[in-house]
């Protein structure tokens, strides 16, 4: 099926123990685990953009217009991987799935010029192989402290009352309760005294085609003894993200491998920085990838037994943007 990375793992740890800053990036499946020391991040084409640190410097501002197309599936096609999703909820195999599509986009923007020019919390460009602007916190280390900042549940914020809409709405509050149950026992694997801290709290994601809410959680605890310092062995531990995965993990990852019919590669894996202490990192998601000539945005929602085939679809096509105003 696949394997996980362990070797990479371990010398995550290893550097981890010996304090040594690096800058990590894991595939979705943690098949492919990339360490970058810090002199050697800006000779591997990697570009960085966090709130705490940053290796960009300031792009060119953008003198043209900025052209934008995308090219979703069609409902049909997108019905079929939620068909098999719905099925597999029914028969109590899941109770929430994440199930995502890959959406063919034109742009007159380079990789890089997205980069440079979204805003987001997290930002990578790679090699002219990827580029992501995520809003989304996997987990953060600081001082022998984890915490993690599930986000579960988007709308258009143009609506009135959008942010208690979005609060009170039955199936994102059903998703948001899982996401959060689900991290809160991920959490329990690697540290004790774990609690949620805020529930339910709302971003405001502003971006060229509309602005949006989401909802987020915040859930820490204390790193177990025997993780202290070992950052390769907690991320192995956590990985998938709970909030991109579904729940329960191992069966839910073999409905998605199922459902959605392509690989998604490093789309949905974290990335994250080691300082020689804490730990920043985020989910790779509202993520464009090049393969050839053309460029795939991938995007998608969670879905759970309360879902509406044409909500969904729309979410998944709500999600398709680029950050740039």
């Amino acid at each position: 099926m696949f394997s996980v990375n362990h070797q990479k793992f371990m010398e995550m740890d290893e550097l981890s123990l010996r304090e040594v800053p690096y800058f990590f990036i894991i595939d979705f499946l943690a098949e492919h685990v990339e360490i970058f020391k810090e002199h050697e991040i800006e000779e591997s084409g990697l570009l960085v953009d966090f709130e705490n640190f940053s290796t960009a410097k300031t792009g060119q501002p953008i003198q043209k217009k900025v052209q934008w197309e995308s090219y979703p599936e069609t409902l049909e096609n997108f019905k079929k991987g939620f068909d098999e999703v719905q099925k597999n909820i029914r028969f109590g195999n899941s109770y929430l799935v994440n199930y995502t599509r890959k959406t063919k986009i034109e742009t007159n923007l380079t990789l890089e010029e997205i980069f440079f020019h979204s805003s987001a919390k997290y930002k990578v460009f790679y090699k002219d192989f990827f580029v992501f602007f995520s809003p989304e916190t996997f987990v953060k280390i600081i001082d022998g402290k984890i915490l993690t900042y599930p986000m579960k549940g988007t709308i258009d914020a143009s609506l009135d009352n959008a942010a208690e809409i979005l609060k009170n709405d039955r199936k994102e509050k059903a998703e948001h309760y899982t996401v959060v149950d689900l991290l809160r026992n991920d959490l329990s694997m690697v540290a004790d005294d774990v609690k949620v801290d805020q529930f339910q709290y709302i971003d405001f994601i502003k971006t060229r085609q509309k602005d949006l809410y989401a909802m987020s959680s915040e859930i820490s605890g204390s790193i177990k003894p025997e993780f202290k310092g070992k950052l390769g062995s907690i991320m192995k531990k956590l990985m998938p993200a709970g909030s991109i995965l579904g729940a329960p993990k191992p069966k839910t990852l073999e409905i998605i491998l199922e459902a959605e019919g392509y690989e998604r590669g490093y789309y949905t894996g974290v990335c994250g920085w080691f300082d020689g202490k804490n730990v920043d990192s985020c989910v790779m998601i509202r993520f464009i990838e090049k393969e050839g000539d053309e460029l795939y945005f991938k995007s998608g929602g969670g879905i759970t037994h309360m879902s509406r085939l044409e909500d969904e679809y729309q979410e998944m096509k709500n999600k398709i943007y680029v950050p740039i105003h």
